[in-house]
C-alpha cells in the first residue's frame, strides 16, 4: 500500500469533499480530503490502480490536481 498527498484546487465545501472522496472510493482508493489545506491524502494498492487513473477520477469531478 502507498500513501500520498496531493494538492487539489477548486474544493471549497462539503460537497466538494464528498465528490472527491466518492470518486476515488469507486477505484478502491481511500481518500481523506482537507478543505483547509486543499489536499487529498490517498492510500491505495499501486498494483490495482494507477496514479493517472486516480488523478483522472478527481479531475472528472471538476478539480485540478497537482500530484506531489
Amino acid at each position: 500500500m502507498v500513501t500520498v498527498t496531493w494538492k487539489v484546487e477548486g474544493m471549497s465545501c462539503g460537497h466538494c469533499k464528498q465528490s472527491v472522496e466518492k470518486a476515488v472510493d469507486e477505484l478502491g482508493v481511500k481518500g481523506e480530503v482537507s478543505l483547509e489545506n486543499k489536499t487529498v491524502t490517498l492510500t491505495y494498492d499501486e498494483s490495482k490502480v494507477t496514479t493517472e487513473a486516480i488523478k483522472e477520477a478527481i479531475e472528472d469531478q471538476g478539480y485540478d490536481v497537482a500530484a506531489e
